[in-house]
Order: structure tokens, then C-alpha cells, then sequence
């Protein structure tokens, strides 16, 4: 989700980037956020997926409030993003829209650029279904949200992770999660404020090369190199 077609020096974003795979190794994914054009405080996360996301369809989710971003992968949440008051504007608050797209990020995310982009296969294709927009849409025009009936409650009521999610959250990022911002002291000295610094997650995550397990963009990713494949107005949640 991106408002950077109206925000274009201090837009927000919420990502779900799917990495592919090095040669023999699983599948990744990546989820980052930026918010009022805070694109050189990076908030990047990486998984390895148990799945191959190509063989079948799989539900990715994004649930978004005003103090709360959650990130779901078949209804599994794999990661919470707390709004803090020393995050300032670098969470997203701004309306944004959806957007789906194919961009070649094979610099930073194979490797180091080991395993750059074979346009001989090209087109490259994704395919999407079962599409759910579920929240505040807003008029681009007035750019004041209109809640549906129930909606406003819903995602309150949805914003809190019961106990059972939080134990599957907890066994997912044990087992799937290989970087996060909050551990890399190469990029930030200090972890970032809103970080909660675990020492058994710090060591377990030690042993990740984080060029090996996508490396770190050179630059924003929102702009030309995209091309975009679809666009939804809306914003609250997904």
C-alpha cells in the first residue's frame, strides 16, 4: 500500500515483497513500512516461507489502525507493528491505495545480485483472487475517510492479537524469521525506538547474513522501476 502518486517527498507505505528464492534455498518474503517519506529509516523484516507461493494461492493480509499494523499470512499473524509516540510520523496515518507489481529487485535480493533477472522468461505474470478491502475509503478529492456501517468497530476489535495468535506468531518468527531491522548494527547503531530488543532473538539471528538474505536497498522502491498492475482506493485495512 503506497500513497506516493499524492505524497510524492513525504509518502507512507506498507509492503509485502516477495523475495523469491536463491537457487535451493526456500522461499522468502519481506514486510516493511515507511511512513511521511522516511525511506532512509528502513523497517524491513525477511521470512523464509514453508510453502512454494507459486504452486498455489495463499492469503496475505494487512490489517491497518491508527495504532496498530499487523501482517498475516494465511490468517497466521507474523508480525505487529505498535505505534509508539517517539515514532513520530514514520508510521503511516496518511490514506493510501492498493497497488500489485513486478519489480526487479535482483540487485539487492539474490544474494548481493548473484542471481540477476533472466528477461528471456519474460513476461513475468502474478496472479491474484479473492480480493478483500475491508475499512474507510476515501474521497480523493475531500481526502476524508467514509467508514462503512461497522467498520470503524470492526478494526478496533480486530487490532488486538488473542493469545492463540500471539503463540502462533511467536512459533512462526522462532522458526521462520531470518532478519530484522531491530538486530542490524550495521545500518543503526541503536535499534530504533519502537524496537523490543529480545537477546534470544538477537543471537538466534546472528548466524544471517543480511546480504545473503536480501541485502539493503540502495534506494526507495516505490517509482519507475514499477510497473503497476492493478490499483484499489482505500485504506484502514486489508
Amino acid at each position: 500500500m503506497s500513497n506516493g502518486d499524492m505524497y510524492e517527498k513525504n509518502h507512507d507505505e506498507i509492503d509485502f515483497e516477495f523475495l523469491g528464492n536463491i537457487r535451493g534455498k526456500e522461499w522468502r518474503i519481506q514486510t516493511n513500512i515507511y511512513g511521511n517519506g522516511s525511506t532512509h529509516l528502513g523497517r524491513e523484516e525477511r521470512y523464509n516461507l514453508w510453502f512454494d507461493p507459486t504452486e498455489d494461492f495463499h492469503q496475505y493480509s494487512i490489517l491497518w489502525s491508527d495504532s496498530h499494523i499487523i501482517f498475516f499470512v494465511d490468517n497466521v499473524p507474523i508480525r505487529e507493528v505498535k505505534r509508539t509516540a517517539s515514532m513520530g510520523g514514520d508510521f503511516p496515518s496518511k490514506p493510501m491505495s492498493l497497488y500489485t507489481t513486478i519489480w526487479d529487485g535482483s540487485k539487492w535480493a539474490t544474494n548481493g545480485g548473484k542471481y540477476g533477472v533472466n528477461y528471456k522468461y519474460a513476461p513475468y505474470i502474478a496472479r491474484f483472487s479473492d480480493l478483500v478491502l475491508h475499512g474507510c475509503p476515501v474521497d480523493p478529492i475531500e481526502q476524508f475517510p467514509r467508514c462503512d456501517e461497522g467498520a470503524a468497530e470492526d478494526i478496533r476489535a480486530a487490532q488486538e492479537i488473542t493469545p492463540s495468535q500471539r503463540s502462533k506468531m511467536d512459533i512462526f518468527r522462532r522458526k521462520h524469521m531470518t532478519y530484522s531491522y531491530c538486530y542490524d548494527r550495521t545500518r543503526y547503531k541503536v535499534a530504533l525506538s519502537e524496537c523490543v530488543v529480545n537477546p534470544a532473538e538477537a543471537q538466534r539471528l546472528r548466524v544471517y547474513d543480511p546480504v545473503t538474505f536480501g541485502g539493503i536497498p540502495r534506494r526507495h522502491r516505490y517509482g519507475k522501476h514499477r510497473s503497476k498492475r492493478s490499483r484499489v482506493d482505500g485504506t484502514e485495512s486489508i
